[in-house]
């Protein structure tokens, strides 16, 4: 190929992978080289790249001695003249390299720098591309499923990884060409193979990217998420407060006949979602987390210990608790604090425990916690779902992209690489 194909190969690998083509012309600079020190024993090599009038000439340097030895490393004073006028014994002329005669050996040496060069560079690209987007969500498209471990390939712009079934919402099917969100929580660079980059739909923060996308008014700062509670793929509790008494906190993450919530509702498969007032008051805040619950009273215990017990009517004791205690466990988590439950009726023949509260017991205000001064709403929990972890425990490291990216079959960058790798070094 000639120095014309050369420039549009690299400036084709640039575009579809993104490996700079400064950095492309550096392998093929140092391929030379290595190629130049095999076959002449001489790796004293210069070069003259105009990517504008696409020249690429590589010169090897030879000394200008009074009789030649070695025509590998010195040339004669009558032909270095003839290259340079003014050269005398001792100085260095570049002498255009006949790349026809560098040898297989040496060719093949070249070839393994370039192809190096070309994983080295998307490598380097996918490891910044990604370390830029960490903590964020980005939008992947479904490529393959694995009907075995439910793994799913994914891509996200140029690149591929895979989302790990453990990483996926409960229940959930995904399908070739369905687009996605997905969390980017770690990218990891390792000695051997391509970047190591941890994805996840099951993050608990990804619940918390969703709303900050959907509410205007979070991203704006206006309102803010103070906490969360997830049990991926059954029920999240977000805890939301207002900087702008002229704001409604909940209401604008529900959005208009729960438009903006029920966007997140279903690209997380109808998980539940409880959205609640934040209170500076642990008693207002707790009654507040066990919505949908009414609680009748919450007493703080006076040891520091942020224990509290929570009085609900009997009638509401299950739905306080909730099924399997999920109810009870997220507003634990959501709060911060430890619940202990007991209905209005007391503790069913129980004896009483030696709990002491930090004040005497603070009856709250209506039957209801819709009735509390200040607020506590609650999403309705029929139709506003969503999916959230309580720890990134279950992440677990994708496969390499790289190795994705070796197996694509990408025709234009394929010939692109083809191109540069057929070079052979012998049209320079």
């Amino acid at each position: 190929m000639d120095n014309k194909g050369l420039f549009e190969a690299i400036a084709q690998l640039e575009k579809d992978k993104g490996v700079p083509s400064d950095y492309m012309f550096e392998q093929i600079k140092r391929a030379i080289e290595i190629a130049a020190g095999k076959n002449y024993g001489n790796d004293n090599v210069t070069f003259v790249i105009d990517k504008d009038n696409y020249i690429f000439d590589a010169y090897l340097q030879k000394e200008v001695v009074e009789e030649v030895f070695d025509n590998n490393i010195e040339i004669s004073e009558e032909k270095a003249r003839e290259i340079n006028p003014s050269a005398q014994i001792g100085d260095y002329v570049g002498v255009k390299m006949d790349t026809m005669a560098l040898g297989r050996i040496g060719v093949n040496a070249a070839r393994n720098v370039i192809r190096q060069g070309i994983n080295e560079g998307e490598k380097g690209q996918i490891m910044l591309e990604f370390q830029s987007k960490i903590g964020e969500l980005v939008t992947a498209t479904v490529e393959r499923v694995d009907p075995q471990t439910g793994n799913a390939t994914v891509r996200i712009n140029k690149s591929t990884a895979v989302l790990l079934h453990g990483e996926q919402v409960d229940g959930e099917i995904l399908e070739e060409g369905q687009k996605i969100k997905v969390y980017i929580s770690d990218v990891q660079k390792r000695e051997k193979g391509g970047p190591r980059v941890l994805i996840s739909r099951t993050h608990p923060e990804f619940v918390k990217r969703m709303f900050e996308t959907e509410v205007p008014e979070i991203y704006d700062g206006i309102v803010e998420i103070k906490s969360i509670s997830r049990e991926a793929g059954s029920r999240t509790k977000i805890a939301v407060c207002s900087k702008d008494d002229q704001v409604d906190a909940v209401g604008a993450c529900i959005g208009t006949r729960g438009a903006r919530v029920n966007t997140i509702v279903n690209e997380l498969n109808g998980e539940k979602i409880d959205i609640v007032v934040y209170d500076d008051d642990p008693k207002r805040f707790i009654a507040a987390a066990l919505s949908p619950a009414s609680v009748v009273n919450v007493q703080l215990a006076a040891d520091g210990s942020k224990s509290c017990r929570v009085t609900v009517p009997d009638s509401q004791l299950s739905l306080a608790i909730g099924n399997k205690g999920q109810n009870a466990r997220l507003a634990a988590k959501l709060t911060g604090w430890k619940i202990d439950i007991r209905p209005e009726s007391g503790f069913f023949g129980e004896e009483e425990d030696d709990f002491v509260p930090a004040d005497d017991t603070a009856e709250l205000p209506g039957d209801n916690a819709e009735d509390f001064e200040g607020g506590i709403e609650e999403a309705d929990t029929d139709s506003l779902q969503q999916t959230v972890e309580d720890t990134p425990e279950g992440l677990v490291e994708n496969e390499e992209i790289a190795e994705d990216l070796d197996r694509e079959k990408d025709e234009k960058v394929q010939n692109a690489i083809d191109a540069i790798l057929g070079l052979s070094l012998i049209h320079i």
